[in-house]
């Protein structure tokens, strides 16, 4: 037991050169039958290592909201978009300057959609945001875009949640149940929508006029607008609370599904105690990158204002500077290095990375690692900041 704890399974992946200069250096032979084998066919087209798309057209909502609809580039080899289901996000990666980043972004569109060769994606410019920015400045129609396969698990399951749904939605959040209204109302999800939206204003209600239309024709969808900052007619006005929730859900069982800013889910959790609804029922999308760890519960604080990062991939070093309030995965991309990353909440396990030495903090509300990383000591770079210097060893990745 002791020499498998002293086993670092990042060792192993010092082999991938090696393995990759054997194979390069075999002669070429012609793929086996097995390839056509139709299960892996479907494995292929559901789960593609990446997606090539581009930008087709764009729905400008504002200056700082816009829908990109998006397209397989047959040219770079994409020829079908990979099937999903409602609630589901795709993980975008761009060069940016000397930067590579990654970004989740829900699936707004529909399932049915995507069969007919559309997703659907809406981006809202974020205070301080980075590649928010960068999409809604550059992107245009032509833009090539890499993505990976659907991704996520904010999704409806008939054997865990009640055929009932609440959705409680804020801002930028309404997207996973634009795609879910859509899914029930084209018959591809045997479920029950009623959709609390919050937004500040009437004019930031995004998709408000789809969803009344929606509404009308679809009796298994019902849809009611929250506004905080305005009052009219026909309108909620505060916030999503669980006195509203219960003015609107249905009797007995039913499931809450929650997406939008953090902010709101810090709030929505004080108050979902009080609809005693089971566990189970209550289901958050991603929260999303934690901006300032100084505002999480348990932060020590930190001793200094940068630390200095060894990164370790295969073998290779490379030393960056790392913010204190900044995470190990941003640290990584403004300093030029491609690391795996897609949730980006400490969800996915994707940037799952061995830390060799040193101290971090990662906050209890996205701390997703098992328990065994907990004893091994792995970490989650996209929800670690540092709190000394550290060394970290990240698994290969080709962007």
């Amino acid at each position: 037991m002791s020499k498998l704890k002293n086993l670092n399974p990042m060792d192993f992946t010092k082999m991938t050169p090696a393995r990759n200069e054997i194979i390069d250096a075999a002669p070429a032979r012609a793929l086996p039958k097995a390839s056509s084998y139709l299960p892996n066919q479907i494995a292929a087209a559901l789960h593609p290592e990446v997606q090539h798309l581009k930008v087709t057209r764009i729905r400008v909502w504002s200056p700082d909201t816009k829908s990109y609809f998006l397209v397989p580039d047959e040219e770079k080899g994409t020829e079908k978009l990979a099937y999903f289901s409602a609630g589901q996000y795709i993980s975008l990666s761009m060069k940016m300057g000397d930067s590579f980043v990654t970004r989740p972004y829900s699936l707004a569109s529909s399932p049915k959609e995507a069969l007919a060769g559309e997703y659907m994606i809406t981006v809202r410019r974020a205070a301080g945001g980075f590649v928010s920015d960068y999409i809604l400045d550059n992107w245009q129609e032509g833009t090539k875009v890499t993505a990976s396969a659907p991704l996520g698990e904010f999704t409806y399951e008939p054997l865990r949640d009640a055929k009932h749904i609440v959705g409680l939605a804020g801002g930028s959040g309404i997207t996973p149940f634009r795609s879910l209204a859509r899914a029930i109302a084209d018959g591809d999800e045997d479920a029950e929508l009623t959709l609390l939206y919050g937004s500040r204003t009437r004019a930031d209600a995004v998709f408000a006029a789809e969803f009344e239309i929606l509404a009308k024709s679809c009796p298994r969808f019902r849809y009611v607008n929250v506004l905080s900052d305005e009052e009219a007619p026909g309108y909620e006005h505060g916030f999503l609370s669980a006195e509203l929730i219960k003015k609107y859900a249905p009797e007995g069982e039913y499931s809450v599904f929650l997406c939008g800013p953090k902010a709101m889910y810090d709030f929505l959790d004080k108050e979902l105690p009080k609809l005693g609804l089971r566990r189970k029922f209550i289901r958050h999308e991603l929260f999303g990158e934690v901006k300032d760890p100084s505002k999480e519960a348990g932060y020590p604080g930190a001793d200094a204002e940068r630390y200095q990062l060894t990164v370790r991939i295969c073998g290779e070093e490379k030393v960056i500077s790392c913010g204190a309030k900044e995470t190990l995965l941003v640290a990584m991309e403004k300093g030029g290095i491609a690391a795996p990353s897609h949730c980006r909440s400490g969800v996915c396990g994707w940037c799952r990375s061995k830390l060799v030495s040193g101290n971090v903090f990662v906050p209890a509300s996205v701390d997703g690692r098992r328990e065994a990383d907990l004893i091994y000591g792995f970490v989650h770079p996209c929800c670690t900041f540092p709190l000394s210097d550290i060394v970290l060893d990240v698994p290969p990745f080709k962007p």
